[in-house]
């Protein structure tokens, strides 16, 4: 009776963990493949689940912030799907990096020319965006989400701070702090040189230890010779003594 109820509560926890946390997964979110530094350019990804059991996803509509804009956006080709950037003039120029920027990017829509993202599946969305604002920690991206039977849904609410998630919260990109004197990929330079000092010193550390084998093999091996010989010598003393 106790391993029934323990199953009866386990199986219940997990189900309470399934439905608490299926919300998230259905999200539409954003991601970045790696880091998005401030000030820098970076690749992310729209995830976009399908949550209807009878409609396919066949457009997904980003808009871009307008408190901080963006004037690159790069969509990565997609089989099945086609992009369009759209950009708009800036109510007034902004200076990005040195350059006077009079237009940004508004907006970003993928359409299906198949079937779209079927239920069960969710898609990617990769684009490369930049140069990314050096004086915020987040950007907010709001999304509208269209299936196939013409219903949308639109991914648009704020999440406000100490306030629960709302039920469409619109996608956030959480910036990571610029690498030292704003090089950008300079601590992965530095990274990459720490694994290549550190690969070589591992290269080292077996040379040694073979090197160290071999002495005590040959020290062993004198040591084993100069028993023989004793042994032999012994063994023919004794021989003399019997004859």
């Amino acid at each position: 009776m106790k391993v029934s109820r323990l199953a009866a509560v386990g199986a219940l926890a997990a189900s309470a963990v399934v439905v608490l946390s299926s919300p998230a997964f259905a999200h539409v979110s954003v991601q970045p493949e790696g880091t998005a530094a401030k000030g820098g350019y970076a690749v992310v990804d729209f995830r976009v689940p399908n949550e209807r059991d009878k409609a396919s996803t066949t457009k997904l509509e980003v808009s871009f912030p307008t408190d901080h804009p963006l004037a690159s956006a790069m969509p990565e080709p997609i089989a099945g799907w086609t992009s369009k950037v759209t950009k708009s003039k800036l109510d007034k120029p902004i200076e990005l990096h040195g350059q006077k920027i009079s237009e940004a990017v508004s907006k970003v829509t993928w359409t299906a020319t198949g079937k779209g993202v079927e239920a069960g599946y969710f898609q990617k969305f990769p684009i490369s965006i930049g140069a990314l604002p050096e004086d915020a920690d987040e950007l907010v991206f709001k999304a509208v989400q269209t299936y196939s039977n013409d219903e949308v849904v639109r991914w648009i609410e704020v999440q406000e701070d100490g306030q629960e998630e709302p039920e469409n919260p619109a996608p956030v990109l959480t910036l990571s702090e610029a690498s030292e004197g704003g090089h950008h990929g300079a601590s992965a330079a530095e990274e990459a040189s720490d694994k290549t000092e550190n690969a070589a010193a591992e290269t080292a550390a077996p040379a040694d230890s073979s090197d160290t084998t071999a002495r005590v093999l040959g020290v062993v091996g004198i040591a084993v010779g100069a028993l023989g010989v004793g042994y032999g010598v012994l063994a023919g003393r004794r021989r003399t003594t019997d004859a």
